[in-house]
This record gives structure tokens, sequence and C-alpha cells, in this order.
């Protein structure tokens, strides 16, 4: 959406959490960001403690955040899930649910994250796609505010904490079939069917490949039978997988890391051992490596079928 147009309707939002339906003319006389995200994007994940840091320490200077969440994968239409991710992140401004992109479409969007600058009489005067440019984007805020001091402190850690931008080297992998690319399996990939696959001897950095009885389908892969493994040669201090349980209920999982226990290279989602449950849909961090980074291999092992993985982001 171009900076001079007035705000959309929001009517097409399938619902709200933290607050009743908005429409443009209850923000009229408030400077507005409007935050478009989906629970599972580590690239507005970790924008998340800029969000919050501004809709606190500026919120008695006039400003609303208004979060949008588009989901990008089928789980994601979920209220409640929508609703305990935002309770989780310590968010506790307006956020609308826009399952049918609605209001997406409204801004003619294009991306995740998106952020949109509005002023008080309710014209559009900046936007930011993706990651960064947080001084820029707060010295905005302050702008359409009327106001000039301190940029506020943020402190990102956990999920939350920037890329080692320097040291990363593999980019985001989806594995369902719309979009998946770098499977390097044996056996060439048979679609909506469940079939038997093998790790090869050695995985191509940037590589994955599947072991076990899996269906693969247009967003995701699906386990059919205990003991399935997902393997992924990658060059990233982070390395995240976005997972859910369906209706199978928590999945126990196992994480290796070279064919050891990632020790203190573990992620927040596993244990020094690898070990990790997915008891939702959400993105879990499988590997946080301390110090420098060289190539290396996860395996993420399932103790139950039914989880479907729908891509790998690394940071």
């Amino acid at each position: 959406m171009s900076e001079g147009l007035h705000l959309p309707s929001l009517d097409a939002a399938t619902g709200w959490i933290n607050s009743a339906p908005l429409t443009p003319a209850d923000l009229r006389g408030h400077v507005v960001l409007f935050d478009f995200r989906t629970l599972t994007c580590i690239n507005w994940l970790r924008t998340v403690p800029y969000i919050r840091a501004w809709s606190r320490a500026y919120a008695d200077d006039g400003l609303i955040v208004v979060g949008v969440h588009t989901p990008e994968f089928s789980f994601e239409h979920d209220l409640e899930l929508v609703r305990a991710a935002t309770r989780e992140r310590g968010l506790g401004h307006p956020v609308a649910v826009d399952n049918d992109f609605g209001v997406w479409s409204a801004f003619d969007n294009h991306y995740w994250p998106a952020q949109y600058y509005a002023d008080t009489a309710g014209v559009i005067r900046d936007h930011h796609f993706g990651e960064g440019r947080y001084e820029q984007s707060e010295r905005k805020l302050q702008e359409l505010l009327g106001i000039r001091r301190d940029l506020v402190s943020v402190e990102a850690t956990g999920i939350e904490a920037e890329a080692d931008w320097k040291q990363l080297r593999t980019p985001e992998t989806y594995l369902g079939s719309a979009r998946g690319q770098y499977f390097a399996s044996p056996a060439r990939a048979k679609l909506d069917e469940r079939a038997g696959y093998q790790l090869p001897e050695r995985l191509t950095v940037n590589h994955w490949a599947l072991a076990g009885e899996w269906t693969i389908g247009p967003e995701s892969v699906h386990l059919a039978e205990p003991g399935g493994t997902i393997a992924y040669s990658f060059h990233a201090r982070d390395a995240h997988l976005v997972l859910s349980p369906g209706t199978e209920g928590p999945i126990p999982f196992r994480v290796l890391l070279d064919g050891e226990p990632p020790g203190d290279a573990h992620g927040v989602d596993t244990d020094e051992d690898g070990h990790g449950v997915a008891r939702d849909g959400r993105l879990y961090q499988l590997i946080r490596q301390p110090g420098m980074v060289r190539d290396r291999t996860l395996e993420i092992t399932f103790h139950a079928p039914g989880v479907r993985a729908y891509v790998f982001t690394f940071g």
C-alpha cells in the first residue's frame, strides 16, 4: 500500500484478539502501526521485541499497534492457537485475525512481516517489509507522534534474537511439494501418497532428506509410522523447524547434530541430549550453535506418528 493513501476497511477480519472489532474511524486521532504477521514466521518473530517495546513505550503518546495475523499454513487458521501465540509473546495490542486474506488484500500486502505507519488522520505515511530498519522505523513513529527522545532499549533473547547474518549461508527451505526444493533422499519423491524413504550416505550442504514412512503433501510432509527422520545439512547458528502434531497430541522427538547429542548447541526447544516435544503448531528452535559456525548435519527423529513438518528456517 502506497504512502498517501487512507487506511482501508478492516471489516474483512474474521476475528479479533485483545479488542473489539476496530474501524479506521475508531483509530482516527492516533498514530497507528499495522503489523502483518503469521505466528510461525521467524522473520516476524525476530521483529517482535521491537513491536512489543514500541507498543508499550509510546502508548501514552497516542500510538496504537494493530497486528494483522494472516496465516501461511492451514493449521494457523486456528483462532485459539493464534490467541495463545499472541499471549506467549506478551503482545497486548489489538490483533485482527485475517484468515481469508481480506485485510491483506485491502492493504495490497505481499509480505510477512510488513509494517504500515499511519498518521492521526488515517493516512499511510511509511511502510517497511521484513526485518531491520529499527532505528529509522522508531524515528518515524516519533515524527508522527510529534515527539523526540532517546530510542527505546530493546533486548532480544531466545527465539527472538537477531540472526547471525555474517555466518548464515542456508536459505529458508519448504518441505511440501508446492514450494519444496533441495530434496535428497535416494528414492524420488512421491507426491500425495505414502512411501518409504531413506537417508543418503552423505548430504550436500543446504539439502534435506527423509527416512521412514512419509506422505509428501503440498504444504508439509506427514509422518505415517514412529521412527521417521528428517535430516538437513546446513550452515547457520540457528536451525528451526515448523511442526504441527495435528490431532495426534504431543509428539516426542530427538535431535542429533552430526550424529551426536547437541550438547551446548541445543535450541530453546531441545535439551542437551536433543530431546523435545511437539505439543502444538509453531516454530521450534532445534539448534543454536555457540561460537564459530561450520557445516553441520541435523537429524530429527519422531517417536510417534502424525507430525507434520512444514519449513526449515535459519538464523
